[in-house]
């Protein structure tokens, strides 16, 4: 009950220092943070937290989980709601537009990433086959593939003699994440491959990525990913724009591992949770960008 009224009071004062400062400077909140605030993470965050206090519910709405609501109806009912012109105000309506683009798109991401991680992997759908067959050649492209079911698999990190147990936890996205590296940067890939059959400091390739696949679904559920993408993406970020979140983290994981020089295997937990942790203080600056360092690789 306290902590209702606490909450209910900075609500309150929140929107009365809000209306105060609408009527000394003769604009609005929004316009404010549109005109003073830098392109990116800084503004976007702060204009999603304003929609979510506002005293209406149409433009809290802009920020809810609304399937429902476009770029355009949301911009519309904030200029009218809010009485912006956009013909004196266009910078402030194409900035406000910026905005709402990268919050809803970022939720549309989220829901399309959900669906790849819910689809079970299936021996019986061809399409899933075929990822499954591609990424073996294009890891190893030099060595044929016996059989379906074959302990080759644990050459490239899987666990047994068949990666659809495997991918379990994370379903269609954490195959789609490896197969997206292998293809788009193969070199760095089989170079990763190789570190990983390291005989003092290996892991298990297919695994971790797997592994780092749960990482990037968690950071991007949590909010931690906005920070880039808003920095990063002009409008609604796609999947495309996760697929390389996926890559700079497998590439930093196994620079980090190597960094840490492992005993056993056993270890994993604990530096994985150390490297997240530094994903995840690294994001909280306003201005981070996760920038692999391969992105120039030409295949």
């Amino acid at each position: 009950m306290i902590e209702y009224f606490t909450r209910s009071f900075f609500l309150f004062l929140y929107r009365m220092i809000k209306w105060v400062l609408h009527k000394v400077l003769g604009v609005c909140e929004l316009q404010r943070l549109c005109r003073d605030c830098p392109a990116g993470s800084t503004r976007t965050k702060k204009v999603e937290l304003s929609l979510k206090k506002s005293k209406y519910a149409a433009l809290r709405r802009v920020v809810a989980d609304d399937d429902d609501i476009t770029v355009n109806d949301a911009v519309q009912n904030i200029i009218t709601m809010k009485m912006i012109n956009p013909d004196t105000h266009q910078d402030v309506v194409e900035a406000l537009t910026n905005c709402v683009s990268q919050t809803i798109g970022y939720r549309a991401l989220l829901k399309e990433i959900e669906v790849l991680r819910t689809e079970a992997y299936s021996s019986e759908n061809s399409e899933h086959e075929e990822d499954l067959l591609q990424l073996w050649s294009l890891l190893v492209p030099q060595t044929p593939l016996e059989n379906r079911i074959t302990k080759q698999w644990q050459d490239i990190g899987f666990q047994g003699d068949d990666p659809q147990t495997d991918f379990r936890g994370m379903g269609m996205l954490g195959l789609k994440n490896l197969l997206y590296f292998s293809t788009h940067y193969s070199g760095t890939a089989r170079q990763l491959l190789s570190h990983s059959n390291h005989p003092t400091l290996g892991y298990s390739y297919a695994i971790v990525g797997i592994n780092l696949t749960s990482m990037a679904y968690h950071l991007m559920v949590d909010g931690h990913l906005k920070t880039h993408f808003y920095n990063s993406c002009i409008g609604a970020p796609n999947l495309n724009n996760f697929h390389q979140v996926y890559c700079y983290l497998f590439y930093e994981f196994d620079r980090f591992w190597i960094s840490e020089k492992p005993d056993t295997i056993m270890e994993f937990n604990r530096i994985r949770q150390k490297f997240r942790l530094r994903i995840i203080e690294k994001l909280e600056d306003p201005d981070t960008i996760l920038s692999a360092k391969f992105e120039l690789e030409v295949n």
